[in-house]
């Protein structure tokens, strides 16, 4: 089974799918030295996003979480990729900073997320397939 999403920041990942169950605010609820979550009453509190292909039910926070993500990036503990079930411009513009100041780049995918799997590796592709890996 494919997820076609729309691509916001192009690229190609395979990893471990881990799908939060809850939004997280990226701005003092990860963090950005070793990639945990950081957040106490968040779900999936001490759990480490770095490595992973991270799908996020919504982001809560400021224009402050594109720095964290820059700062993740730049400390080799960001994700493989974001899927996102909404859009969301604030971390798209952390992964192309990223990129501009030689920190590599992520793809960043608005898709379903609750039709994507519990776990397992997941493929996304360059035109924003994404298919079990």
């Amino acid at each position: 089974m494919t997820v076609q999403g729309r691509v916001l920041v192009a690229g190609t990942a395979q990893g471990p799918l881990l799908r939060l169950a809850e939004p997280i605010s990226f701005w003092g609820g990860v963090d950005p030295a070793s990639g945990r979550i950081t957040q106490p009453r968040h779900p999936d509190h001490q759990r480490c996003i770095s490595g992973q292909v991270l799908a996020l039910p919504g982001n809560i926070g400021s224009s402050s979480s594109s720095a964290i993500l820059l700062e993740l990036m730049y400390n080799n503990r960001a994700p493989l990729a974001l899927l996102l079930a909404e859009p969301d411009a604030i971390l798209a513009l952390g992964v192309v900073v990223a990129r501009e100041m030689g920190y590599g780049t992520i793809p960043v995918i608005h898709c379903d997320v609750s039709s994507l799997p519990g776990g397992g590796e997941v493929q996304i592709d360059a035109h924003g397939g994404i298919s079990p890996g």
